[in-house]
């Protein structure tokens, strides 16, 4: 595990168009519109502001000198939730082929840690409501639906989950 630096953008936005277009697709969206070359740069000018951007954490998980991993972390974007005591998992993606080999987990960890280092009490994800693999695996690391959400791709919303987190042992 490493931070990303902005020599990992290009295969960060490979990797992370692989499992979008996995997880979207099985959830009924075409190929065509999550593999554009717009929608390409688009990923690219997130993750390069994400890299640069001082409030957030960007970490590479790596195997053989190959990116499989990524993490994106930092403050709360919704105005409702206090950043003085959450932090938000923007996002966590494996590499399609590296799927149920412990690296999400790993990743998943490095978010907790991070969390507790910064002294904060709980964390906010948002997952599309057609990914059940990723509403599972939040689950199996016990987070919740909050009950809250927002409109999404394919007339689908993105739910709003938090985990809160336990003394450390």
């Amino acid at each position: 595990m490493r931070t990303a630096s902005l020599d990992d953008l290009d295969p960060i936005v490979d990797l992370h168009t692989q499992a979008r277009t996995a997880y979207y697709q099985a959830g009924g969206l075409s190929e065509t519109e999550l593999t554009s070359p717009e929608a390409r740069s688009v990923r690219r000018e997130m993750w390069m502001r994400a890299v640069q951007d001082d409030t957030r954490t960007v970490l590479c998980a790596v195997r053989e000198s190959e990116i499989v991993g990524i993490l994106a972390m930092g403050p709360p974007l919704e105005a409702d939730l206090d950043a003085s005591a959450v932090g938000q998992l923007h996002q966590i993606h494996v590499r399609p082929g590296r799927w149920g080999q412990g690296i999400g987990s790993q990743l998943h960890a490095a978010f907790v840690q991070l969390l507790r280092d910064a002294s904060l009490t709980g964390g906010v994800l948002e997952a599309w409501e057609r990914n059940s693999r990723a509403q599972a695996f939040y689950a199996r690391h016990g987070w919740k639906p909050d009950g809250h959400c927002r409109p999404g791709p394919g007339h689908a919303n993105y739910l709003r989950m938090q985990l809160v987190l336990g003394p450390s042992s």
